[in-house]
């Protein structure tokens, strides 16, 4: 069954979509008669598809040996790739290259110093095309997410850098009259520079500097799926996961502060900021079998939700393979 929403423009804005069912919950009757709910589980044949998308989420991971390493303050605080380090070294009174490593002038000893002068060396590459996609954000570049920042550099760069960056992502979901599990999917748009076309969660988004993960969530739900902000304060922080993947230009040694968010079952997320065509209400066992099967969520969604299937009980102990997917959660440096 397909309902579908639109704008005064005709366009699709939201669709509820209810898949064939993997697994029916079963209903038993106590003894005085009254019905009574069985946990929901998924009942997936092989965990294996989970465990093959969290090591395309950690890529990454062999690369290091490759990489030159980035320090500031003597602590390793990202890693740069052989061809960026070339780039680097024609500025050579922001930038000390060695055979061994990279890190900054002596003369930048403070973190306001260190961001002015490497925020100029961005621009000119800016301006070189050798950094793209631009945000005008800037995040904190540090070993860990509650140390003092040694220095702040522009979003688009931060792959560049092969340094730690952070991001939230919230799992939007309802349990309906029979305590059956739905998740909000979202369509990202295929404007997007990046995943376009890929399905993702209702509200997520990179940790800029200047914002705690919780306001940076709830601002994000309201951003992107119009949902009011009483509601969005229901978000709940559930924990982290973190992974090791890399791109054509570095290292992603990212760290993701998750939420869940339970909805009502009447309210309905709608595009707010351009960068959502729509959001789908799934069956969780259709999630599930998307994740398991195909790479059409954006990677590191898939790391999202197979969380939100381990801490809810759809996954269980019981099945081979349980224990790897825990310890999946947090392959890369989660600190």
């Amino acid at each position: 069954m397909l309902l579908g929403l639109s704008n005064s423009s005709g366009r699709a804005l939201c669709r509820r979509t209810f898949g064939k069912q993997v697994h029916s919950q079963s209903i038993k009757r106590s003894s005085r008669g009254a019905a009574t709910m069985e946990p929901q589980t998924l009942q997936m044949p092989s965990l294996s598809g989970f465990m093959q998308r969290i090591k395309e989420c950690n890529e990454g991971m062999e690369a290091f040996s490759t990489l030159k390493p980035f320090l500031v303050n003597g602590k390793k605080v990202g890693h740069f790739k052989p061809e960026f380090v070339e780039h680097l070294s024609h500025y050579p009174s922001v930038f000390h290259v060695s055979e061994s490593q990279v890190s900054l002038a002596s003369e930048l000893d403070t973190p306001e110093k260190r961001t002015a002068q490497v925020a100029r060396v961005l621009e000119e590459l800016r301006d070189k095309k050798v950094i793209g996609g631009w945000r005008n954000e800037l995040y904190p570049v540090t070993s860990s997410f509650y140390d003092k920042p040694e220095l702040l550099v522009e979003r688009a760069a931060a792959t560049h850098f092969g340094m730690k960056a952070y991001g939230v992502h919230c799992n939007g979901y309802v349990v309906d009259e029979t305590g059956r599990y739905k998740l909000w999917v979202a369509k990202r748009s295929m404007s997007k520079p990046n995943w376009p076309g890929k399905l993702d969660h209702i509200a997520a988004g990179g940790q800029p500097h200047n914002l705690s993960p919780t306001a940076n969530i709830i601002k994000e739900c309201e951003e992107e799926a119009s949902i009011p902000l009483e509601l969005a304060r229901t978000a709940k922080p559930v924990g982290a996961v973190s992974y090791t993947t890399i791109s054509s230009v570095g290292l992603k040694p990212d760290v993701l502060f998750t939420f869940d968010i339970q909805l009502p079952l009447g309210f309905t997320p709608k595009p707010q900021d351009g960068e959502v065509e729509y959001f789908e209400l799934w069956p969780i066992e259709r999630v599930a079998q998307t994740v398991a099967n195909t790479t059409d969520f954006k990677t590191n969604c898939n790391l999202v939700i197979i969380d939100f299937m381990l801490r809810h009980g759809l996954i269980g102990p019981d099945q081979e393979g349980y224990l790897d997917l825990v310890r999946g959660m947090r392959n890369g440096d989660c600190s």
